[in-house]
């Protein structure tokens, strides 16, 4: 966006990982709906591709529902310059707040910071009007899937199978094990991972093991 848009969401959580993200994310949908685009600095939650490849839920996420995901530039903080500025502003204005002690309070801090900073303080960039006023006169871009592919969810992980036959593969932020066998202990190994298919080879490309992963199971018992 031109001009500063609305905060459409501040949550606060003891960890921001990848479920914490997708919870956000999908509350923030619900109200609003999907962007055209989402524009993210490239942190772990975000961004699967400097991390050995593949994709994360949130970038799967949106690709299912044909939602383009943009990362910024490496050590290129101006890219997001926007959404860094009002961090800048809600770091000061929690500054000047009696602490949170709780996971809750810091909640309805960011929810009072979020309503007055929508709702109530205007902003010069878009003529004194309030961001909310500025956010629903503007049009929106929705998905188009007419012109959009989501891209397959392919992966290479490296591993050394256990003393227990077992190697393991991390799905929607839950790690899974995969039973080899035994008599491969100590091998080092690459999974081949096209969405939930996955094959296990050596180093000199034999293959060990097929399948199709179960995200219901922690463990992938051998056939």
């Amino acid at each position: 966006m031109t001009t500063p848009g609305s905060a459409l969401a501040s949550d606060a959580a003891a960890v921001f990982n990848g479920p914490a993200l997708d919870r956000a994310l999908r509350r923030s949908v619900a109200s609003y709906g999907f962007p055209a685009t989402y524009l993210t600095h490239n942190a772990a939650i975000f961004n699967g591709g400097p991390r050995g490849g593949g994709m994360t839920s949130f970038e799967r996420f949106l690709a299912a529902n044909r939602v383009r995901v943009r990362h910024s530039s490496p050590y290129h903080p101006q890219t997001c310059g926007k959404v860094e500025r009002f961090h800048q502003t809600l770091k000061n204005w929690l500054t000047h707040q009696p602490p949170a002690r709780s996971l809750r309070d810091l909640q309805a801090l960011l929810d009072t910071f979020r309503n007055y900073y929508n709702d109530t303080r205007p902003h010069r960039a878009v003529g004194r009007r309030t961001p909310a006023t500025a956010y629903a006169a503007r049009p929106k871009l929705t998905p188009d899937a007419a012109a959009f592919t989501a891209p397959a969810h392919t992966r290479v992980r490296h591993d050394k199978i256990d003393k227990a036959g077992i190697v393991t593969l991390r799905h929607d932020s839950r790690l899974h094990h995969i039973g080899v066998g035994r008599r491969h202990a100590g091998k080092h190994v690459r999974l081949l991972v096209k969405e939930l298919h996955v094959r296990v080879i050596t180093e000199d490309g034999e293959l060990l093991r097929e399948l199709v992963l179960d995200p219901r199971r922690d463990y992938q018992p051998q056939a």
